[in-house]
């Protein structure tokens, strides 16, 4: 099936979403990497507010290349998920909801996910200019000293995606190469 779904998005949105299905994402997409999770936390341990509204966000774990002359953003290909499972569960737990990479999550992640009524979405790897053609908008809104890892607030049109981890337990990653499988039996 193939969702359009706008941030910030609720439990409720969420829910019909089945590992394999195809998302349209609307609306804001904030981007942090390695170096913005670690500051993000570092934020979370003073007590501090993270840089944007976590409640129902949308975090897509990239750094684009910088923009040519009369563009928005540069190639803005996913960066590996994985990198950012340590930090995951908290934001979950404080609300985020989607998160958009590539790539397997560790069981930690997965757990929080189906606590949280959350999802994993997969960008299309290698697809870095695809990607950038769904994004309207683009601000830096904090650390700006981490270059292409800075936070930015995308404002994104019908960005696709598919979903890997649903909030049912489902994993793309596990489903998907059974099913093929299955079907060379």
């Amino acid at each position: 099936m193939q969702y359009k779904l706008t941030t910030p998005v609720t439990r409720e949105d969420l829910a019909p979403l089945k590992a394999g299905d195809t998302v349209l994402l609307s609306g804001a997409v904030y981007t942090a990497r390695d170096a913005a999770h670690k500051r993000m936390m570092e934020l979370l341990d003073r007590g501090e507010a993270l840089p944007f509204p976590v409640e129902g966000s949308a975090l897509y774990y990239v750094g684009p290349t910088p923009e040519r002359p009369g563009e928005i953003i540069g190639s803005a290909g996913p960066t590996t998920s994985g990198r950012m499972d340590a930090c995951s569960p908290r934001l979950l737990d404080l609300g985020q909801a989607v998160m958009i990479g590539k790539g397997a999550r560790n069981q930690a992640v997965k757990e929080a996910v189906v606590r949280n009524g959350a999802v994993y979405l997969a960008a299309l790897g290698g697809a870095g200019a695809l990607m950038a053609a769904s994004v309207k908008e683009l601000e830096v809104i904090c650390w700006e000293d981490l270059g292409c890892e800075a936070v930015r607030r995308l404002e994104v049109a019908d960005m696709p995606l598919t979903v890997v981890l649903d909030a049912h337990g489902g994993d793309l990653y596990e489903s998907g190469p059974a099913a093929w499988l299955a079907s060379q039996s």
